[in-house]
């Protein structure tokens, strides 16, 4: 315990180094700004509905893919036809009924559409284990970090809403089917622990304070199909994302998402995420890394991570010109580990998936259900 005030002094101090502008090489005073985009509309088109699945997969707190950025940069890209149906989407209800909802995709006034690009292990921990564990309700229960959620599937979710979760697809659903328990989905959020009726006022300030999980149902899930037509091949990682719903309000400030810069436009090429780490039980782990590669639905990095962060929100803090003050924002989602060969060198990466602008107006009118709300990324 002696050490627990040192973490937090030197998380403090990392807090603050995020929250400054940053010092261009000629010394003047730059802001990492955040980009202005022509988002394109995804509308529903038709709905199906489908048999209710039989919710038999085993749930998967990590996937993989041999197919790396060098691999992905030399994918044809998509036809228009192909990428409406890899953004159509499956939703499943709490009762268990899905359906299937196929999508349009159009461009309002002027600017170019977007079109979308194109052995299993333990995430690593690269030489010094760099993540943090998060004490304390100071910090549980303050923004950025109250944003993060756990999935009873053993996943981590985001926030985005005021009833809204983004998380990993794989977390909910194998390629094939919904994994077990997603039926009767559920979404902690941690709180402190009630001692003999009165809260944990008098405990020690010395001691972290115990914290447990407060359950949610989730109302609805949605998942791309190009998730589920995909996860055998190599396309499947760039849509390894979905939203849930939950039942009720949350309470919480949530975190927007936003559509993911390049890398180099990114703060000191950076991204941060918290999420619910297995060699970490009970326990909100924090990190940061410098982004290594990416293509145009995926960012490589070396973040330290375990199974169970997946589906972390992937963020960073940028300059918001229009409104003139600093912004998180969620550019990408966790998913899970790659082997890279490199110039015929085998190289490991964590992989997150990136918001593009078409994947930011799906999941924007996910949220919304009106596309005029959706119109800034």
């Amino acid at each position: 315990m002696a050490g627990i005030p040192g973490l937090l002094l030197l998380l403090v101090l990392l807090l603050l180094l995020c929250a400054v502008g940053q010092v261009s090489p000629s010394g003047a005073h730059w802001k990492p700004t955040w980009p202005a985009y022509r988002l394109p509309v995804i509308l529903p088109q038709s709905t199906l509905h489908l048999a209710k699945p039989d919710f038999g997969a085993e749930a998967k707190l990590e996937v993989s893919s041999s197919c790396g950025p060098q691999c992905h940069k030399g994918t044809p890209l998509p036809t228009y036809e192909e990428v409406k149906q890899y953004l159509s989407y499956e939703t499943l209800y709490a009762n268990g009924s899905r359906t299937e909802t196929q999508v349009g995709i159009y461009v309002l006034s002027s600017g170019g559409g977007e079109s979308s690009g194109k052995s299993r292990r333990k995430r690593q921990i690269y030489g010094y284990d760099s993540r943090f564990s998060i004490f304390g309700k100071d910090f549980l229960l303050n923004y950025p970090f109250s944003t993060s959620v756990k999935l009873s599937t053993g996943c981590t979710g985001t926030l985005v809403s005021e009833k809204h979760v983004l998380t990993a697809a794989h977390c909910i659903h194998d390629g094939k089917t919904y994994v077990k328990g997603t039926q009767k989905l559920r979404v902690g959020f941690l709180k402190p622990k009630v001692k003999d009726g009165r809260g944990a006022k008098n405990s020690s300030a010395a001691v972290p304070e115990k914290m447990k999980f407060q359950w949610i149902r989730v109302k609805r899930t949605h998942v791309p199909k190009g998730w589920i037509k995909g996860n055998a091949n190599d396309i499947g990682m760039d849509y390894d994302y979905a939203l849930l719903e939950l039942k009720k309000l949350h309470q919480r400030k949530f975190m927007k998402i936003g559509v993911s810069p390049p890398a180099k436009q990114l703060p000191g090429g950076r991204i941060h995420f918290s999420g619910y780490d297995n060699d970490r039980l009970g326990n909100l782990v924090y990190r940061f890394c410098d982004v290594k590669d990416e293509t145009y639905d995926l960012l490589y990095q070396q973040c330290d991570a375990q199974p169970g962060a997946s589906g972390s929100g992937v963020y960073v803090r940028m300059w918001k010109k229009q409104q003139q003050k600093w912004e998180r924002k969620i550019i990408g989602i966790f998913s899970g580990h790659q082997w890279v060969d490199m110039n015929g060198s085998p190289q490991d990466f964590n992989v997150a998936v990136r918001i593009t602008p078409l994947k930011y107006a799906q999941i924007c009118y996910w949220i919304k259900g009106n596309y005029l709300d959706c119109r800034e990324g």
